[in-house]
């Protein structure tokens, strides 16, 4: 499914519609009715880890604050922006930063229009599925035959035209709606307010390192590319156990995460496609036979993991055992 970075690229995509009335609906889903969007303003546009979230209000009501303008006014009214609040929690403190409860409030008490889509809340969340996407003002056409040897387009779930001209067709994702957007911007790698001292504290764990990485509680929009990717770049074992590994390591795989999501995000906004190193690949960049296998928690999900055994060795824990957890 498409990671943190495609759905930041999806939602620059919806941001130019924000204010925009919705003159005419289309799109096969029958999760929600279609029709409830019809006359509806687009609100507002976010996205918080793999999910896009759009806020619609009735057409004739007023256009309300955006969520960046609502953290501003609530920063300048409590002071949230001072000095002694703006740092990053230290490892190993069990406290959360004050400004983080003050975002999930403000979060789950905004844009309470019930009444605005027939609907229990206003928000359209979207989930996308493999190859889910967005287009703008353009619809997805056929890259290759089905296996019946047909041409055929992929149908859009969800397709939003506009009053001020052009649409937003939505493909391969799940939508619902919701009172408000659930999520933590703190654990978003994209998002201005991820916290690395917590991020840190759940690499501390005595978890495999590629389990805690995929766990969206403290690494939003991380997903299995950028999981494989980073550890190569690291040269970290992905079953090794976090607590094994020194500071300096999981403080330069955190720097790996960020600076990779970021950099992912410029290809696509810039339309150049990903050049993974070890992700999928039979090989590693010096030439070595990659491994791969299918990793994960007990009783959770399970993913495809490729790693070199030359550049990513196992860690040894204290009785000389490999760290590697099997089941």
């Amino acid at each position: 499914m498409p990671e943190g970075p495609s759905v930041r690229k999806f939602q620059l995509l919806t941001s130019p519609f924000v204010g925009q009335v919705v003159a005419k609906v289309g799109g096969s889903s029958r999760k929600i009715n279609v029709n409830d969007l019809s006359a509806l303003r687009l609100q507002d546009s976010q996205v918080h880890g793999k999910n896009l979230y759009l806020a619609f209000v009735a057409a004739e009501g007023p256009l309300g604050p955006t969520a960046e303008e609502t953290v501003l006014q609530r920063e300048a009214a409590c002071g949230a922006s001072s000095p002694d609040q703006g740092g990053q929690e230290q490892v190993g403190s069990p406290q959360t930063h004050p400004q983080d409860k003050e975002l999930q409030e403000i979060h789950c008490s905004r844009y309470e229009v019930p009444d605005a889509a027939n609907c229990p809340g206003s928000w359209l969340r979207f989930h996308f599925g493999l190859f889910g996407s967005v287009r703008a003002n353009e619809f997805s056409r056929a890259s290759k035959a089905n296996k019946r040897g047909d041409w055929k387009d992929p149908t859009a779930r969800l397709v939003l035209y506009f009053e001020g001209g052009g649409f937003l067709a939505f493909y391969n994702c799940r939508m619902h709606w919701c009172s408000s957007p659930r999520a933590d911007p703190a654990s978003d790698i994209l998002s201005v307010e991820f916290h690395r001292g917590r991020a840190l504290d759940a690499l501390c764990t005595p978890d495999p390192i590629c389990y805690t990485l995929l766990d969206q509680r403290y690494f939003s929009g991380l997903g299995n590319i950028i999981k494989n990717e980073i550890l190569y770049l690291a040269k970290i074992h992905p079953l090794t156990q976090g607590s094994l590994l020194a500071l300096s390591d999981l403080e330069r795989l955190l720097d790996c995460a960020i600076q990779f999501s970021s950099d992912w995000l410029q290809s696509k906004l810039h339309g150049k496609g990903l050049h993974p190193q070890i992700y999928q690949k039979e090989q590693c960049p010096l030439g070595h036979a990659v491994m791969k296998e299918t990793l994960g928690p007990s009783g959770g999900f399970k993913r495809l993991t490729w790693w070199c055994p030359q550049c990513q060795p196992e860690v040894l824990s204290g009785d000389g055992d490999p760290s590697p957890v099997t089941e």
